[in-house]
């Protein structure tokens, strides 16, 4: 039997601080209930963000090209692993919260599931990928440079996730240009609409929820807001 998991798509784009709190709140949620003998439903929120760069928990202010008291620059350390990175409209972020005893206990076997739901996405649209030995994310060959086109950058806690994945669909690279992309000298990224000529967003936005439910073996149940009773 498939696992239910709450699927709420946002379809404008939410401030990053807001989609952080619902993290929190929901995986505060997930074990509480497991303190009380319940179990609740996996979820994954599927959204955009406004122009934000985030730092990971242990990541280096060096790969930063701005000053961090910049008030037109909205950035934010946060838990996840990783270095820098940069969100924007056009770029499709998923924050899956699974508990991981029902899926599997490997943070690298939850990390590389993530990379396949994104190169299995790229695949439908006839866009060939990979990954690299030793870095998280998914990379792409264009002409004969690797660009990468996903990041990945996770937390786990007491085995209930947060955080997740971001796909460069059709955002404004120049943002990526104040910043080491996670901390990776000449680093390129890309976009998929350079390879996909009028790629529609909201099919990819399926594409992920489809093949993100195969790939962990879930059953979508779709929700219009986070204050449903069964979160």
């Amino acid at each position: 039997m498939r696992r239910t998991c709450l699927l709420y798509q946002g379809d404008r784009p939410i401030p990053y601080l807001t989609a952080w709190q619902w993290q929190k709140e929901l995986v505060g949620e997930r074990k509480q209930a497991r303190r009380e003998g319940k179990d609740l439903a996996d979820v994954l929120l599927l959204m955009e963000h406004p122009a934000v760069y985030t730092l990971g928990q242990g990541s280096s202010l060096e790969f930063l090209k701005f000053n961090l008291d910049d008030p037109q620059i909205e950035c934010h350390r946060i838990e996840r692993g990783g270095e820098v990175t940069h969100h924007a409209i056009g770029q499709l972020i998923a924050y899956p919260i699974l508990n991981l005893d029902h899926h599997q206990r490997d943070l690298h076997w939850y990390l590389r599931q993530l990379e396949e739901v994104i190169i299995q996405v790229l695949a439908k649209f006839g866009v060939p990928s990979q990954r690299i030995q030793g870095l998280t994310g998914v990379w792409i060959d264009n002409a004969g440079q690797v660009q990468k086109i996903a990041q990945v950058g996770i937390k786990v806690s007491q085995w209930i996730t947060m955080h997740g994945f971001a796909l460069n669909i059709n955002m404004d690279l120049t943002g990526f240009n104040r910043i080491v992309p996670c901390g990776i000298t000449d680093c390129q990224v890309c976009n998929l609409n350079q390879f996909v000529s009028n790629v529609d967003f909201v099919e990819v936005k399926k594409a992920i929820a489809q093949t993100f439910a195969e790939t962990f073996n879930l059953e979508m149940q779709f929700i219009t807001s986070l204050t449903t009773p069964d979160l």
